[in-house]
């Protein structure tokens, strides 16, 4: 029997995260996100883990340390949930460093983010409104306007 291309379990873009002190950044998501081991840590010699798996909601993602083939990179992540306000607070409190409180956006989601403890960002969000194209359109142009006002 040939094996399936995506394996059950995955999506067809599966997050991978190279990143310094990945069993930190691991407990981080398990403390924030409620995410859940799905792969036990491969670990080299020197005990940093070769690669490990959590699972947030129905996604996956990979998280290995850093290696010489392999350095440490920091990536942005859009994470969608029932409460924004309540992850966010359980973020923060589990370490994450706040980049942007909760606040509802011109595109319809109620998003804030946090930092983990290896730099990378977590956009946290709950859908409020499906806003149509002709009005995001003119909302996004609001808010840039309003932006670069900021700005000046």
């Amino acid at each position: 029997m040939a094996a399936k291309p995506v394996p059950d379990g995955y999506h067809t873009v599966t997050p991978y995260l190279t990143v310094r002190n990945a069993p930190k950044v691991i407990e981080f998501l398990q403390q924030a996100f409620g995410a859940e081991i799905s792969h036990e840590p491969t670990k080299r010699p020197d005990g940093t883990i070769m690669h490990a798996e959590v699972t947030i909601g129905d996604s996956r993602i990979m998280i290995g340390d850093e290696s010489e083939m392999a350095k440490a990179t920091t990536s942005s992540l859009y994470l969608y949930v029932p409460d924004v306000d309540s992850v966010y607070q359980r973020a923060v409190k589990a370490g994450g460093i706040t980049i942007m409180e909760p606040t509802d956006m011109f595109y319809g989601d109620r998003n804030g983010g946090v930092k983990d403890p290896s730099g990378n960002s977590w956009f946290i969000a709950t859908h409020k409104e499906d806003v149509a194209p002709t009005e995001l359109a003119k909302r996004a142009a609001a808010f840039l306007k309003q932006q670069k006002g900021k700005a000046a």
